[in-house]
């Protein structure tokens, strides 16, 4: 049916889809929410402290 180096072909193929799917899934999960909370989160302290130096000024 498959010769050996066919055989490794498909298990370096299978390997690297996986690999790709779970850093996929590890980006969306973990990467992107973490980005986008800590520049959410130095956004309000920005603004916070514009507020905090235009009352005192």
């Amino acid at each position: 049916m498959f010769e050996f180096d066919q055989y490794l072909g498909f298990l370096a193929f299978l390997t690297i889809l996986t690999i790709g799917f779970w850093l996929m899934i590890f980006l969306l999960v973990f990467v992107v929410p973490y980005w986008l909370t800590g520049n959410l989160i130095e956004l309000f302290k920005e603004k916070r402290e514009a507020k905090k130096a235009k009352r005192e000024a």
